[in-house]
């Protein structure tokens, strides 16, 4: 369907007490400094509201509750600098704008797509941190779009500002305590430039496709391996068989477009607090991740007998790689992983690798956002322009995965018609 959104109104919000000398300049980590500075995840949370407040009175509300809470995520009212985030004399651009449609007419019929030019602040502009736009459908319900530099923080760090901000305006406060240790995680090296610039691709396609809990333990089924004294099972995690049948589905459907022989690499980012020793806490601030890699020859058919359970197997191996040690490894050199797995590999033509991203967020406390009219309806990040790049989310309600798939026009036309996909996954209205 089509629809308008106008803005109409901009803002800077500023935290609502001043950040101390001591905090004005916010230290890179060694993995912020590899990410470039204009690189913004975008992320949207759909409320269903009535009339009961005006557009007014829910602006105020939010605007004043992400005044406190910037006290305490005060890096996010900064600027990005060379070597540093400038936390003096930023703030979080703030735009209000009004949707002539209604919420439902969205969630019936979602092309998500579209909701970047839509629902997310247009331009950040001075390098600011942060930006969020409010959107105000003509039914009451709302959208709150926001758009953070992927430079300071990862997606989990993310989602627990959102969650602490609705905590706040819900007049809770008291357990808003993030830890920002990245820096001293991984300590940065000295007068090291960061990327400029995150490559933007054309004419990608971004779709969703919904795996229900009973096709993914039909999937972990399908990979379960059988010990060798056939007296014990080993299954696959969610994550694992899922990944590993997207992935698969990608190396299979666009086989006859791939011209010379080429590698693949499953990249996977991974959490790293829980793998920390000792553990962190989920308020612990940053890009605390890592990716697992997995490769794959194009001289392997996707189609052969046992394809699928080997590639399982080599993410699983992957991924356990990410043990209590990794820490250390990052510390010693941030592509110490790749170089060993990827660049010294002999038997690998570098000019000949094509990656595959696949990013979980599955359990993480989306749905859990209460700005104090109730739970979101529905969140999903935006396009990121990103070619060969998976999103995993839990459903609303729990009872499945949504995979969120970016891949170019020609690819995407062969992915989502292939069989064995359309086995496992629908495309299934939102909430």
């Amino acid at each position: 369907m089509k629809f308008d959104v106008e803005v109409i109104s901009r803002e800077i919000i500023k935290p609502a007490t001043s950040t101390p000398d001591h905090l004005h300049h916010f230290k890179y980590s060694l993995v912020d400094q590899l990410i470039s500075s204009s690189f913004y995840t975008p992320l949207i949370y759909f409320y269903s509201l009535d009339h009961k407040l005006s557009n007014n009175e829910k602006s105020s509300h939010l605007k004043t509750s992400l005044s406190q809470v910037l006290n305490h995520f005060y890096p996010l009212a900064g600027v990005i600098k060379d070597n540093y985030v400038d936390c003096k004399n930023g703030g979080v651009l703030v735009l209000e704008a009004q949707v002539n449609c209604q919420l439902s007419q969205i969630l019936q019929n979602p092309h998500p797509g579209k909701f970047n030019d839509k629902f997310l602040p247009d331009t950040i502009g001075n390098n600011l941190v942060l930006a969020i736009q409010i959107n105000f459908f003509n039914c009451g319900s709302i959208a709150i779009g926001a758009r953070l530099a992927h430079k300071i923080a990862d997606g989990l760090s993310f989602v627990t500002f959102v969650k602490n901000w609705a905590e706040t305006a819900c007049g809770i406060n008291d357990n808003v305590c993030p830890k920002f240790v990245g820096a001293s995680l991984f300590p940065p090296i000295l007068n090291k430039r960061s990327p400029n610039e995150f490559p933007i691709e054309n004419n990608i396609v971004l779709k969703r496709f919904v795996f229900s809990n009973s096709n993914i333990s039909a999937l972990k089924e399908k990979y379960v391996i059988t010990s060798s004294t056939e007296k014990s099972k080993i299954y696959p995690t969610r994550f694992e068989a899922l990944t590993s049948f997207i992935f698969s589905r990608f190396l299979a459907s666009n086989k006859k477009n791939t011209g010379p022989k080429k590698n693949y690499v499953l990249s996977a980012p991974m959490n790293l607090r829980k793998r920390m020793d000792p553990p962190l806490s989920d308020d612990s601030f940053g890009n605390i991740s890592g990716s697992a890699i997995t490769i794959i020859s194009s001289h392997n058919d996707p189609e052969e007998e046992g394809y699928d359970h080997g590639l399982v197997n080599k993410l699983r191996e992957a991924i356990h790689k990410f043990d209590k040690d990794f820490a250390k490894k990052h510390k010693e050199g941030i592509f110490d992983l790749y170089s060993k797995e990827v660049f010294e590999d002999k038997t690998l033509d570098i000019g000949e690798l094509v990656f595959f991203n696949c990013s979980s967020f599955c359990r993480f406390p989306f749905y859990e956002a209460d700005f104090g009219w109730g739970k979101p309806m529905w969140v999903t990040f935006g396009d990121l322009s990103a070619k060969n790049y998976t999103i995993l989310m839990d459903t609303r309600n729990g009872d499945g995965i949504e995979a969120w798939i970016h891949l170019t026009e020609e690819q995407m036309a062969n992915f989502e018609t292939d069989k064995q996909l359309l086995t496992y996954a629908s495309s299934t209205p939102c909430p």
